[in-house]
């Protein structure tokens, strides 16, 4: 006779900023994991990501309804609640990781799914390798989430496509603005998009433009170094021809020596410069050197949060992804992430795939060179082709009284059973 394997836990967390569909991912996983019943146990959150797995705050998804998690898939935000946190590595910090595995332990979690960026793929690889060797074997996977798509290895990240078609539209209509008006208002919009060091958000930007003239006309990627004079001399020819003109740049954007451009000064749990503000630095150039008429505006949290205008193509991808998370854990397939593999352009077709942590973590994938025209101000028709399928399709949320309608987890803790608190 066959012996009967016991069903262990699994523990889902969240981390870094928040995407459009990252409680879709949310939602396949918990709703896999429940199917996976005789496999798997009960389906655990940390509360803030992998800050609640250290300090054994933990949510019982059990006590969700079904009905509440399938409406995750229409929640922006981070419905179990996130963090910026980075394990030290194991020889400068092992505290870290004996308290995981403690809480592991402790609630007989055999299956852990991280769900983030580089920095996090980092942590779930770590978490993959050291669990074993310190006496207490799980299995990690990660998920990508990442609205910045700079994730190797994976076609496409989920998040970046519904941001891509945010603020591809909000450039659009911008740009219809600021032409109805240029004679005696604005001649010229900046809008600042995220992006510290790839610039797929600036070209996502540039699927606005379906002609020469529209918006936008200029597009400045951190991976193309900004030259003063060349942007100004681009800007007057735009301003002379045409009477306006709307910019996209990165919140990244360099100088030839490499820096960047504007610095706040402060730094976040990953060590990473919190950037913002060089809309109104490039604004300002502007009109300093130009005298044109200028307005910014910086997208901010609201391209990351912006559920109710989310990409159909990327929700799906978040779904599947979740699920195959929870199928690959079930096979036992340790320190992997699954990724989206094209198959092709038109039509868009694709699939899942699955990438060794090892190969993902810590690392950066830039805008190719082929992607940006040799000016170096806009998007090559290859960049174009590589977007447009990502933003395709609508998954409007439901909507009360005018308003999206998202839900709100109840979110119960699950009773502590360890007697040491611990202190990040």
């Amino acid at each position: 006779m066959s012996r009967r394997i016991r069903p262990r836990n699994a523990l889902y967390a969240q981390s870094g900023g928040p995407t459009p569909v990252i409680n879709a991912t949310a939602c396949a996983v918990i709703e896999a994991a429940r199917k996976a019943r005789g496999r798997i146990g009960k389906v655990y959150a940390a509360r803030y990501g992998i800050i609640g797995a250290l300090t054994e705050d933990l949510i019982d998804t059990g006590r969700e309804s079904a009905a509440a998690i399938a409406r995750l898939r229409e929640a922006p935000g981070s419905a179990f609640g996130s963090c910026r946190f980075k394990l030290e590595p194991l020889d400068r910090d092992r505290s870290q990781y004996e308290r995981l595995i403690e809480v592991f332990r402790a609630h007989d979690v055999g299956y852990f799914f991280y769900n983030g960026g580089n920095d996090s793929m980092d942590t779930a690889w770590k978490v993959s390798q050291v669990s074993a060797a310190l006496g207490y074997p799980v299995v990690c996977i990660g998920i990508p989430k990442t609205i910045d798509n700079d994730l190797p290895l994976t076609d496409s990240c989920p998040g970046f496509g519904s941001v891509a078609k945010y603020v591809a539209t909000s450039m659009r209509e911008a740009g219809l603005d600021v032409a109805s008006m240029y004679r005696t208002s604005t001649q010229v919009f900046v809008l600042e998009v995220m992006g510290r060091n790839a610039g797929w958000i600036t070209a996502a930007c540039g699927l606005a433009a379906d002609s020469p003239d529209s918006a936008p006309q200029i597009l400045l990627f951190p991976e193309v170094p900004f030259d003063e004079a060349r942007f100004l001399a681009r800007l007057r020819e735009v301003v002379e021809r045409i009477g306006w003109c709307a910019i996209a740049v990165s919140e990244g954007l360099r100088g030839a020596d490499g820096k960047l451009l504007l610095e706040s000064g402060y730094r976040d749990a990953f060590g990473h410069v919190q950037l913002g503000g060089v809309a109104a630095l490039v604004a300002r150039l502007v009109g300093e050197r130009l005298g044109y008429k200028r307005h910014w505006a910086v997208a901010d949290y609201l391209q990351r949060a912006a559920r109710h205008l989310a990409s159909r193509v990327d929700l799906d991808q978040a779904y599947r992804l979740g699920t195959a998370a929870v199928k690959l854990a079930l096979e036992g397939r340790n320190g992997v992430m699954p990724i989206v593999v094209r198959a092709s352009d038109q039509p868009y077709r694709w699939k899942v795939g699955v990438a060794a942590l090892k190969d993902v973590a810590n690392r950066e994938k830039k805008l190719p060179p082929e992607y940006i025209t040799a000016d170096g101000f806009h998007i090559t028709p290859a960049c174009r082709r590589y977007l447009a399928p990502l933003v395709v399709g609508e998954a409007y949320p439901r909507f009360r009284d005018g308003l999206p309608d998202y839900v709100t987890l109840r979110n119960h803790p699950v009773p502590k059973k360890l007697a040491r608190d611990f202190k990040i």
